[in-house]
């Protein structure tokens, strides 16, 4: 089963928390063991796995990215947005999440997040579901 899930981005960088979304398409799946793939088909965006629970997390990550690469330098892709290319290659742009019982097997603290570096935009994740053979 493939879904597509929509991410609206508000600024340059967005971390945009998916977990909820991505629990609700496992729900509809019906799938109750499996895996959930999440691939993000952009060149300046991605997806990771973080804490959701202080919000300072985010913040704290971005800043750090930032910092290591900078919108700002001696690229040479003539865009020049660069640095946005270079921040998806680091993040990456997928992840798998085991299901069990129909929930994601993510930690107690850990929550998927939608990572833009290039906004604002639309943007489209695809999120595959899918279920144990044995």
């Amino acid at each position: 089963m493939i879904r597509f899930l929509e991410v609206i981005t508000q600024k340059r960088t967005h971390f945009e928390d998916i977990t909820d979304e991505v629990q609700r398409i496992v729900d509809e799946s019906g799938i109750s063991e499996g895996i959930c793939y999440i691939y993000v088909p952009h060149t300046t965006a991605g997806v990771f796995i973080n804490e959701n629970a202080d919000p300072d997390v985010k913040i704290d990550i971005e800043e750090t990215l930032e910092k290591l690469i900078p919108w700002h330098g001696k690229y040479k892709h003539i865009e020049g947005n660069a640095a946005a290319h270079i921040k998806s290659v680091i993040v990456g742009t997928n992840t798998f999440i085991p299901i069990k019982n129909g929930k994601l097997m993510l930690g107690t603290w850990q929550g998927i997040f939608f990572a833009e570096f290039d906004g604002p935009r639309t943007r489209k994740v695809i999120i595959k579901i899918m279920k144990d053979q044995l």
